[in-house]
């Protein structure tokens, strides 16, 4: 069985925040999250200390709550597109 796999990115969210959705995320039997590192050598406290997320899921996996998921968090801090 072959896994789907999707980085995510939202922009200048806190680390709270996306361990929060990765949280809410591996609630979804069959989904795995990682959070990658942000990879920019340079400081700054507007950025994230996390770069995305990655997800991936077996073909069994509920695909629609993942999407309601991430619409979810969409919304809630306006980030433009997934």
């Amino acid at each position: 069985m072959e896994q789907t796999q999707k980085r995510i990115e939202f922009s200048n969210l806190p680390l709270a925040v996306y361990r929060e959705i990765a949280a809410h995320l591996h609630q979804v039997e069959g989904v795995d999250v990682d959070l990658i590192p942000q990879t920019s050598s340079e400081f700054d406290y507007n950025q994230s200390q996390i770069g995305c997320l990655s997800i991936s899921w077996k073909p069994n996996t509920n695909e629609e709550r993942v999407k309601q998921i991430l619409a979810y968090y969409q919304n809630r801090y306006g980030v433009s597109s997934l």
